[in-house]
């Protein structure tokens, strides 16, 4: 593999020090040694290695530093519980390495969690202030009311405050047009649209079009998921980034790993090293997608790329 100095930021990982979720209605809850409940099955949720099943950023950083990763953006999800309290306290001790979303939680809107032991509570506008948070979680694929010019009143705060949206949206086109129609009522409002709109199932790319809008973005959290069953070196993966970029230009597009699920059958390093070894993306094509395009959309400042740490292979 050729050496490259890139500014690395990756565009969609979690944290928890306490995962307490709920998918379909089911707890889901860790169980040690990295695994969890999950639809009343055991799952290993995360890398075996996290044995108290604690998601910390001290263990992300560590990673980020061996894959020479600069930054990251932090997404949330209804199957690990609202982690607000700890993102805030990990965005005030690493300013410079993370951005942080609020989880948009809604009783009358969440299609899944009524059920379980802490359902969500009613958003409340900079729930962990107004300051604190850089962007708003929609998790638009599991809201009992999918039409998303319905939570509109969420995306116009989200753009008043200049704050950004990180959205996963329903598969295929079910979302897209009540999307552009938010978008077209909050056109400075940065959104980052995630697992690069769930690739492998018919329709995404007419999510990867709304990203002809100026601030609409594509980050590719879950790809090597979504590919898993191809594995390492993910070759459709690669086609599916070269087919977006086709659709909406690779200036639109920013690399994710879905961090740590994803961490469960290859390593943090491989996630970014698929993307450096191909030989179809061109230099410049490589740094847009693996950390510029995500500098411009966090508005992170004056990164510069890491040193590579050798390994005893």
């Amino acid at each position: 593999m050729q050496d490259r100095s890139y500014i690395i930021i990756d565009a969609h990982v979690h944290l928890w020090e306490k995962q307490n979720g709920c998918v379909n209605r089911l707890p889901v809850v860790g169980l040690g040694n990295g695994k969890s409940t999950f639809t009343g099955e055991t799952r290993q949720m995360m890398p075996p290695y996290m044995e108290d099943n604690r998601n910390t950023a001290e263990r992300l950083m560590a990673n980020m530093d061996y894959a020479r990763v600069n930054a990251c953006a932090v997404t949330q999800e209804y199957l690990d519980g609202n982690q607000d309290e700890y993102l805030l306290k990990v965005r005030e001790k690493y300013p410079d390495r993370f951005r942080i979303t609020t989880l948009y939680e809604d009783e009358g809107f969440i299609e899944d969690t009524a059920s379980c032991p802490e359902p969500g509570v009613q958003f409340a506008h900079g729930r962990i202030g107004t300051g604190a948070c850089d962007g708003i979680k929609i998790c638009a694929c599991r809201l009992k009311d999918k039409d998303l010019t319905h939570h509109l009143d969420v995306f116009k705060y989200a753009e008043k405050a200049g704050k950004y949206i990180s959205i996963d949206m329903a598969d295929g086109d079910e979302q897209v047009v009540s999307l552009q129609k938010v978008i077209d009522e909050c056109p400075s409002l940065r959104i980052a649209i995630g697992h690069f709109g769930m690739v492998t199932t018919p329709g995404w790319q007419q999510q990867i079009a709304l990203a002809k809008n100026e601030n609409v973005y594509i980050e590719s959290g879950g790809l090597t998921w979504l590919f898993h069953k191809e594995f390492y070196p993910y070759p459709s993966a690669i086609d599916a980034i070269i087919e977006a970029r086709d659709i909406c230009g690779m200036e639109k597009l920013m690399w994710g790993s879905d961090y740590p699920r994803t961490m469960t059958d290859i390593t943090y390093k491989s996630a970014v090293r698929f993307i450096l070894e191909t030989g179809k993306l061109t230099d410049e094509e490589k740094r847009l997608f693996l950390g510029e395009n995500a500098m411009k959309f966090f508005g992170f400042r004056e990164l510069k790329p890491l040193p590579e740490i050798a390994n005893m292979l």
